[in-house]
């Protein structure tokens, strides 16, 4: 698989417009991680005014911005890496399936007991550490996802504001108790390049 380093320090428009163009011409699966100033990325069929604290968010100097792919609510900041896999395949199911699982064994291997689930998740010990969206173009499919590693817990919880519906389907009352930092839960990585580093690694040699 391609590994690829975009140019660093862009906004998250920018990484999304990138992967846009990069299905138009991509040869063959081709993955690049890449890392943000605090952003919440709401779904394609979310509203933002119901699952987004946008007043918190515009006094905090927070972006928000909208993606065409479908999936929850996430806020990313420098402590959350971004992971992009753009493929030429049309099969965006299979793609997606195949990545997400990808990066869970990719933990797994560094003795991290990670589990995806239905909701296109990835767990460890029961807390949601990375999630992922994708979406089909008439040249391809673009799956991308985040992988939180030491985000602001604060400001994801006040920025983010799903409906409590949403969070007690999974027995939880705050954003905080159902996510958690891989710096929380594993000695495994010195910081978040060190996280990068490794992942871009392991893909590689898929």
């Amino acid at each position: 698989m391609k590994i690829v380093r975009p140019i660093e320090g862009l906004a998250l428009t920018e990484y999304l417009a990138l992967e846009q163009e990069m299905v138009k011409v991509v040869k063959e699966p081709t993955v690049f991680t890449w890392i943000v100033s605090p952003t919440v990325i709401y779904g394609r069929h979310q509203d933002a005014e119901s699952e987004v604290n946008e007043a918190y968010c515009q006094s905090h100097g927070i972006a928000v911005v909208q993606r065409k792919s479908g999936g929850g609510c996430v806020y990313a900041d420098q402590g959350n890496l971004m992971i992009s896999y753009v493929t030429p395949s049309t099969h965006s199911e299979r793609e997606f399936a195949l990545f997400l699982n990808l990066i869970a064994k990719a933990l797994e291997t560094k003795g991290i007991p990670a589990v995806t689930t239905a909701h296109n998740d990835i767990l460890v010990d029961g807390r949601k550490v990375s999630g992922w969206a994708c979406y089909a173009t008439p040249t391809g499919t673009i799956v991308h996802g985040t992988m939180l590693y030491d985000v602001n817990m604060e400001a994801l919880e006040n920025a983010i504001t799903p409906p409590e519906g949403k969070l007690s389907k999974h027995g939880v009352k705050s954003v905080r108790q159902r996510v958690a930092n891989l710096s929380s839960l594993t000695a495994g990585f010195e910081d978040i390049q060190a996280l990068r580093k490794y992942i871009e690694e392991y893909i590689y040699k898929e």
